[in-house]
């Protein structure tokens, strides 16, 4: 009997490869701190796209902390790879490790589909009982467990993270290449009490202050795409605030638990 055929890997959408293109410009010193990137039609010129292609890919560089974006101006350079990055790295836990040399890891324990509640409602701006996925996941750095990752995806989103292999290192990653954007996110910080799930997985005990760090994450055009609560052991990591013109809040590792 013939195998169905495979589907073939998605391919790169374009507009990764163009911001691919220019944060290789920015590391490089094309454009320097304070300089202003080119329009968005001569962008698109240069690159045979259109300009929504250039907006995505600007987005792209603007969750990375590299350029600010607002509509009716040309993007102003914030800094190079090793300048920037606060915003983006609070939000990913991945590109905050490989920031510090530490491997990111990460380990699906569970993926649930099921009604919103009323948290969830609010914060992904959904109707009473519409669906949604909710996945728990162990994140480790270079093989040591350090946080507890709960989050309820909207259910374009959440098919698509159900269908990752459960060792998926970054779902942001992964869902960019389906269009799927992390563009925008509103942190509070604050401290909760370990419970069982956090103990097994953490191998702490129960009841045990953890440092928690709740997140709604939306796309380019508002539209919230995670609600999530990072649970975190205590003595892996420190929040702290930096203030500039483009206000960064980032993560800076703490000493480790023996």
């Amino acid at each position: 009997m013939n195998e169905a055929p495979r589907d073939p890997a998605p391919r790169t959408p374009l507009y990764l490869k163009v911001a691919g293109d220019l944060r290789t410009a920015i590391t490089a010193g094309e454009y320097g701190s304070g300089a202003r990137l080119p329009a968005e039609d001569e962008l698109a010129r240069r690159y045979g796209v259109s300009r929504g292609t250039v907006r995505q890919a600007l987005t792209a560089l603007r969750t990375d902390g590299l350029i600010t974006s607002r509509r009716g101006t040309r993007r102003v350079v914030l800094g190079g790879a090793g300048e920037a990055g606060g915003v983006a790295e609070l939000r990913s836990f991945t590109r905050w490790a490989r920031s510090l040399g530490e491997e990111p890891g990460g380990r699906t324990v569970a993926v649930d589909r099921g009604e919103a509640d009323a948290e969830e409602t609010e914060h992904l701006r959904l109707e009473a009982g519409a669906p949604v996925y909710r996945v728990l996941r162990l994140r480790t750095l270079s093989g040591a467990p350090v946080m507890v990752e709960r989050t309820t995806y909207p259910e374009p989103v959440g098919a698509l993270v159900a269908d990752m292999p459960p060792d998926t290192v970054s779902y942001s990653e992964r869902l960019a290449r389906h269009g799927v954007l992390f563009a925008d996110a509103h942190h509070t910080i604050d401290i909760a009490a370990a419970d069982a799930d956090d103990a097994r997985l953490l191998g702490c005990p129960a009841g045990e202050a953890l440092l928690r760090e709740r997140r709604r994450s939306t796309d380019p055009a508002g539209v919230p795409v995670e609600w999530s609560q990072d649970r975190y052991l205590p003595g892996t990591v420190a929040f702290t605030v930096h203030t500039t013109a483009a206000s960064a809040l980032g993560r800076l590792l703490g000493p480790r638990l023996p």
